[in-house]
């Protein structure tokens, strides 16, 4: 099976989870979590986006003045600056687009104030929630690396659905907006780590 047929099937199965984990679990998930979020409160915020994307701009910039001073960069220094760069693009346009496009509400507004769970099309903002914002930043820098460094993937893949699960258990996402966000974040670092491999030969 070629690369493009793995994609659309994964694509498919993507959709056919979002749509079932929308219809079926994210409320009831949601409700439950929210019972339980009380010891994970201070973890969202000192996990939130804003720390996580000036953790990978200031990476970068470290990694660009090494450039410069010393001429090169090692193997696992220009991954490192591909998979953060390819993670701050990819959320940017999560953020601008595709949260703005299916305008689904976040679960405090869902379960707190009474907003409707379903997609608003064209009606969202940046900080709506669908997809997670988090798993495109994360799944997409996993992604370059999974690519690069196929045995990478298992530690890597372990590692993203802790992180995914966390950010349900913590009532800051849907199960279906994580599922959303890990497809496009690992698309986005795969294509970005097969670009970077066909440049590089």
């Amino acid at each position: 099976m070629s690369a493009r047929q793995v994609w659309i099937l994964s694509f498919l199965l993507c959709v056919i989870a979002v749509i079932f984990s929308f219809t079926y679990l994210d409320l009831p998930v949601a409700r439950w979590s929210s019972q339980n979020i009380g010891g994970l409160t201070s973890l969202g915020n000192g996990l939130g986006s804003a720390v996580l994307l000036s953790i990978e701009a200031i990476i970068v910039l470290a990694l660009i003045i090494a450039r410069l001073v010393r001429g090169h960069l090692s193997r696992h220094s220009e991954t490192v600056a591909l998979a953060s760069l390819t993670s701050m693009c990819t959320y940017a346009v999560n953020s601008g687009v595709l949260k703005v496009f299916f305008g689904v509400p976040n679960p405090e507004h869902v379960l707190a104030q009474g907003a409707s769970h379903s997609f608003h099309l064209l009606a969202g903002a940046p900080d709506s929630s669908f997809p997670s914002g988090h798993m495109v930043l994360a799944c997409a820098f996993a992604g370059v690396i999974m690519r690069l460094y196929p045995r990478s993937i298992w530690p890597l893949g372990t590692l993203l659905s802790f992180g995914a699960a966390l950010l349900v258990y913590g009532d800051w996402h849907f199960v279906s907006d994580v599922i959303a966000g890990s497809f496009v974040g690992i698309s986005a670092g795969m294509l970005a780590g097969e670009l970077w491999r066909v440049h590089s030969s």
